[in-house]
């Protein structure tokens, strides 16, 4: 039986987004106004569940928005295996403040399918 309690002894809420974090390392989108596909890696750096960071001065960024839901396509650390898509919602985009990765955006995203 797996455990559902997190680092700090709460019950762990992200345990669908984590095992897409086990399984996918990056995702790759495009959506109306963009001219190509954009390809981001998969963060587990927010307290909220999955994310990518984009830079504050994109373009791709002047165009999310919450609620966008967008098809992803979900690619494994496997050359080899072909990527998954998903329809995919974006639940947020928060300014990152932290040093690391400062002048950054967290976009969060949520497979709805």
């Amino acid at each position: 039986m797996q455990n559902n309690f997190g680092k700090n002894g709460c019950i762990e809420r992200r345990s669908e987004p984590r095992k897409m974090m086990d399984k996918y390392f990056r995702v790759e989108f495009s959506k109306s106004g963009l001219t190509h596909f954009y390809t981001f890696k998969l963060r587990d750096i927010s307290s909220k569940g999955m994310c990518i960071l984009v830079k504050e001065d994109s373009d791709v960024l002047k165009l999310l928005k919450v609620g966008d839901i967008l098809d992803m396509k979900y690619y494994t650390e496997e050359h080899s295996s072909q990527p998954q898509q998903f329809k995919t919602q974006i639940k947020y985009i928060t300014k990152d403040h932290q040093d690391q990765f400062k002048g950054h955006c967290l976009v969060g995203l949520s497979i709805i399918e």
